[in-house]
């Protein structure tokens, strides 16, 4: 068996060949852009968008803070393309930032999520999005259990909702 090194410059080339062909020609066609696509659902019921809130909020460029945003399921290739990413080889670390950046969907008005985003983000927000991920892919839902630290009472709240303490 023949080992292939890939660089960044074929990366994309290795991804288009594996990719399987489109049924139809318009199938191939990208889609016209919308402003903030409804959650999407599969037929048997499955739904694969999730919308979160962020703790702090991406500020872009011009000053305008994003806090509101979707995440799509991950799929196989979504976790095994970071693994060949030159930036992920030259620091683990960067992994989480470039498979945030393929999962995510929408943060506010921007629909191109890159990996420059995510980069530019709070640590608490990298955070934020790191437990979603988890909780989204491997547990099928946004919701956490917690506990009141007056009372001591447990309940449940959804992480894909508002601040804690908002109705």
């Amino acid at each position: 068996m023949r080992r292939r090194t890939v660089t960044a410059g074929n990366l994309e080339e290795i991804l288009q060949l594996t990719t399987p062909a489109p049924a139809t020609e318009q199938a191939a066609a990208p889609p016209a852009a919308a402003p903030a696509p409804p959650p999407r659902e599969e037929p048997h019921g499955l739904r694969t968008e999730f919308e979160f809130v962020l703790p702090r909020g991406y500020v872009d460029e011009a000053g305008t803070v994003h806090r509101e945003g979707a995440m799509r399921l991950a799929t196989a290739r979504d976790e095994l393309r970071p693994q060949i990413d030159l930036r992920v080889k030259e620091n683990p670390a960067y992994l989480s930032v470039v498979l945030l950046s393929q999962v995510i969907t929408r943060l506010g008005t921007i629909t191109d999520v890159h990996a420059g985003i995510v980069e530019r983000m709070y640590a608490t927000d990298v955070a934020f999005l790191q437990d979603f991920y988890r909780r989204v892919n491997s547990e099928g839902h946004t919701r956490a259990a917690v506990t009141c630290p007056h009372c001591e009472g447990g309940f449940e709240v959804d992480l894909s909702g508002g601040r804690l303490g908002e109705s």
